[in-house]
């Protein structure tokens, strides 16, 4: 059976939900439950922001959790010195990919881009760090370049490759055939990160196991900004029901911290949805007839 492991963002893609804020004890209490939890990793936040998020990254990484505990930094050094000075060698480094973001957002080249990205992944190797970098916007971007970032990625020891469906505009069809591609010619290990903005996350983060993904990217409940992200719960359910993948979660401690998620942002906590009926105890489904 194929092994898939989560790299949960809560915490950080979480965060970025319009007006969620997790204070301090928050956040290190659903790094706590996530560990607990059993996924494999915990992107804690950004630590360039500073302030709070700052002080809850350090106290996460000093919690000597099983989970790899990572944060999301820019391509910017000063990015890099931040996560460091919060205890962190677990780096994710994100490079946007798409011209949209290279040449309209940022007014930057996609040669920048690439300059920028050796040049902190030079840093982050002179530091013993363990990185993976994130493809912003993937799903937009030239294949041509989105091929030689990989490359370069990989050549320069980043684990993996986050292939970010940024703003959700991906199918399944589309998106099998894009990673199938991206991963035969440039021998990375890819990760996906899917957002929900046509109510496809959980059916792209599928579609990206079955073309042979073993990294997937959710948040709890889906929160995350705009339309939210791949919800841990509706895809492990998924998972298991689909595929026969059982990603092995404490499914009362999954009740528990999605109530902690929700009560935190200030959000409903949805028991009796589609998920909470074929995941969490005394929700069993039934058909008769």
């Amino acid at each position: 059976m194929q092994e898939v492991y989560i790299v949960d963002s809560t915490l950080r893609d979480g965060e970025q939900a319009p007006g969620v804020v997790f204070n301090l004890q928050e956040k290190v209490t659903i790094a706590k439950l996530l560990d607990r939890l059993g996924v494999y990793q915990i992107e804690a936040g950004i630590p360039i922001m500073g302030g709070v998020e700052q002080a809850a990254i350090k106290a996460i990484a000093g919690l000597g959790l099983t989970s790899r505990v990572s944060t999301w930094n820019r391509l910017l050094l000063a990015d890099l010195r931040a996560s460091l000075d919060c205890g962190i060698r677990d780096l994710h480094i994100s490079a946007p990919v798409s011209d949209i973001h290279i040449s309209y957002k940022l007014a930057k080249s996609r040669q920048w881009v690439l300059d920028c990205l050796k040049r902190a992944l030079r840093y982050a190797a002179d530091y013993g760090c363990r990185v993976t970098v994130g493809a912003e916007d993937a799903s937009r971007a030239d294949e041509s370049f989105l091929l030689e970032l990989a490359l370069l990625a990989r050549e320069m020891g980043a684990e993996r490759l986050r292939y970010c469906d940024t703003v959700g505009v991906m199918t399944p069809f589309a998106l099998s055939l894009a990673i199938s591609r991206l991963q035969e010619k440039s021998g990375i290990e890819i990760e996906f990160h899917g957002h929900n903005d046509f109510g496809l996350a959980t059916a792209n983060s599928l579609t990206a196991v079955t073309a042979g993904v073993r990294y997937i990217d959710t948040t709890i409940g889906g929160l995350g900004e705009r339309a939210g992200n791949a919800s841990l719960e509706e895809l492990a359910g998924a998972l298991k029901g689909t595929c026969g993948i059982d990603l092995g979660l404490n499914k009362k401690l999954l009740r528990v911290l999605g109530r902690y998620v929700a009560r935190g942002a200030n959000r409903p906590y949805l028991q009796n949805n589609f998920t909470a009926k074929n995941l969490m105890p005394g929700n069993s489904v039934s058909h008769a007839g």
